[in-house]
């Protein structure tokens, strides 16, 4: 065709290729090749876990349900993540951060668990409650609150109270109020003791702006996100977005009221704010974890359909809706009985037996 070029470069990269792309706000550019070590890794490892449990594709899962071997499925898996959260080493402040509807919260109780193993005194501290008041969050290109940006957080205060504890001083900390959009006392005083270990958890756990006062070596940075290891065949991959936001759209609609025609209508905010403050961060993590369970789309599948069905055919977000409807139909649906409690599914889909 006249006048289209195509801009690509093709680099050699552990025993294979990878295919570099311009992106969109340069398409006549293609960017220099960043390869991502530690997340490549956990995809490898990812790969090697679903042919372990023979379940690499959609198609395998559904013979493994039909064949009634789903439970012992959902254990195996279960008990890969409980040895990933029990290897993270240890330090005085546990960062986690991640991507929207990655786990982070049900991943934080599940570590304190394990850190109360090892004779430890876990604390956990969500960054959430120390976002600015409703009228000082900053907003974005449309004049909507952004409460991705690191400018929504109270990193001054963070940093004071932080720097206190690890003193050994006790610290009035706060609780962030959804509802009122104003940040809260009650009365919750914290103080560390020798034994005691911080796990905060928040989207930009692991970027230095949050902590800056806090020294890099009392630091252990986890990045989190369900990176799906299915693919839909031999060819397709699953999209891991495609997995989050039905995570988030079932949880949404269940604990906080919102309906599936918002979910996806905020989700395209949420990704620009992902691409722009979490992503750039994720490899100055020091370990990578994926919350993704092989089998959870089987389970969510069965509360997701009945609320993108509800969207009705006028709706601008009619179209994203109908195409999640029509990947949720290669899954055969799979009931909650055999999920543990503790499961990182629960955090979604309910019955979870943490706050969350």
């Amino acid at each position: 065709m006249s006048g289209y070029i195509k801009h690509f470069d093709l680099f050699l990269y552990d025993e294979g290729f990878v295919l570099q792309l311009p992106v969109k706000e340069n398409p006549n550019v293609v960017p220099d090749f960043q390869p991502q070590n530690k997340l490549f890794q956990v995809l490898k490892e990812s790969e090697h876990w679903g042919k372990m449990l023979e379940v690499d594709t959609v198609g395998a899962l559904n013979e493994q349900i039909s064949k009634g071997n789903i439970k012992d499925i959902i254990l195996v898996a279960e008990a890969l993540q409980e040895k990933k959260i029990a290897e993270q080493p240890l330090k005085k402040f546990i960062m986690i951060a991640g991507p929207s509807s990655s786990g982070k919260t049900s991943f934080s109780h599940r570590l304190s668990i394990q850190l109360r193993a090892n004779g430890l005194k876990p604390r956990t501290i969500g960054v959430d409650d120390y976002f600015v008041d409703r009228e000082f969050t900053p907003r974005d290109e449309k004049g909507d609150y952004d409460f991705e940006r690191l400018e929504a957080i109270d990193v001054e205060q963070f940093n004071k109270d932080m720097i206190s504890l690890s003193n050994g001083e006790k610290v009035l900390m706060p609780t962030y109020n959804f509802i009122t959009g104003k940040r809260e006392y009650k009365g919750r005083v914290m103080e560390l003791g020798l034994d005691d270990i911080l796990v905060i958890e928040g989207i930009h756990g692991i970027n230095d702006r949050l902590s800056y006062a806090l020294p890099q070596e009392s630091k252990f940075k986890i990045y989190i996100s369900a990176l799906t290891q299915l693919n839909v065949d031999e060819h397709n991959r699953i999209p891991t977005t495609d997995g989050r936001l039905i995570r988030r759209m079932v949880r949404d609609a269940r604990t906080r009221g919102i309906s599936a025609v918002e979910t996806i209508n905020r989700w395209q905010s949420v990704r620009n704010g992902e691409e722009s403050y979490i992503f750039p961060f994720q490899e100055a993590a020091d370990v990578m974890f994926n919350s993704a369970l092989i089998y959870e789309l089987s389970v969510l599948k069965q509360y997701a359909e009945p609320l993108l069905f509800g969207i009705p055919r006028e709706a601008p977000e009619y179209v994203e809706a109908n195409r999640l409807l029509k990947f949720l139909d290669y899954f055969l649906g799979v009931g909650t009985e055999d999920i543990p409690n503790n499961s990182l599914v629960r955090e979604f889909v309910g019955g979870s037996c943490f706050n969350v």
